[in-house]
């Protein structure tokens, strides 16, 4: 059976440098799609365009035009420079007339060769066969049912902090391989940071996300079923917008990808 990430974000090649894609209401926020879904539809976009394992994705950035609707969409990629490292793209997602997303990325191939270091620290959870599974409370998103999640810090439905700070274990519902298609879309799975500090009555639509992809051979390493450690934070809300910053790890502390995406901030 094919797993519902792998149904809802397929894309299909309809023409050249244009694929055949479908929105799908079981991956909704508030009123509209979660913003790293539509970024994995793209991804598999760019992914099949680009076609060669050895150029994996290193970076995307997506610009959120319009909400899209459920249905049937199509995404126009075109390759704006091919290097000898480096091949950079474009990709447009539109439904009929109407462009809803605009995505800019990099694919690169490996250099094991190149000099290497790393600064930021893991996060020291508890393993996730230490923690207890928690229940969704009734009248959270959609889009919790496609992934599952525990909580270390800043629930949704926890006290209010001083930080806007949350992070835990995530991994989907219906496990599949780990990819950019996937990682991409889970650097925006995971409840905004600001619900650990402002009352659940704010919205945070989502105006561009940038994903860097950091280690592919640590996502590859990575069986369908494994868990991921997750932390989100925002600093600065000002003037009615705030940032987001994400990191993803695998459970060997590697760091997969990190995020960042700024996004408004509406009180209802």
């Amino acid at each position: 059976m094919i797993p519902r990430f792998d149904r809802d974000t397929s894309a299909t090649r309809i023409a050249d440098n244009t694929y055949a894609v479908s929105v799908n209401d079981g991956w909704w926020v508030d009123r509209g799609p979660n913003g790293g879904y539509l970024a994995g539809i793209i991804t598999q976009a760019l992914i099949l365009e680009v076609n060669d394992a050895e150029r994996q994705m290193r970076s995307i950035t997506v610009h959120y035009l319009s909400p899209p609707v459920a249905g049937a969409a199509t995404v126009h990629v075109h390759t704006e420079r091919r290097g000898r490292l480096v091949q950079y793209l474009t990709a447009t997602m539109f439904q009929g007339d109407r462009m809803v997303a605009k995505a800019f990325a990099a694919f690169g191939v490996s250099n094991p060769t190149s000099p290497t270091f790393a600064d930021p620290s893991y996060p020291g959870y508890p393993t996730p066969a230490e923690m207890e599974y928690v229940t969704d409370p009734p009248g959270l998103s959609e889009i919790r049912n496609r992934y599952e999640y525990l909580h270390v810090m800043g629930a949704p439905w926890d006290e209010l902090g001083p930080e806007a700070v949350s992070g835990g274990w995530l991994r989907l519902r219906e496990p599949r391989p780990y990819d950019a298609a996937l990682i991409t879309a889970m650097c925006d799975a995971w409840n905004p940071p600001v619900y650990a500090r402002l009352r659940n009555d704010v919205a945070v639509p989502t105006l561009d996300l940038t994903v860097h992809l950091r280690s592919v051979a640590a996502m590859q390493r990575l069986r369908p079923d494994d868990w991921v450690a997750v932390r989100f934070r925002s600093t600065i809300a000002a003037e009615g917008y705030l940032e987001e910053d994400g990191q993803i790890w695998a459970p060997d502390g590697t760091l997969i990808a990190h995020s960042r995406q700024l996004a408004v901030l509406l009180a209802f």
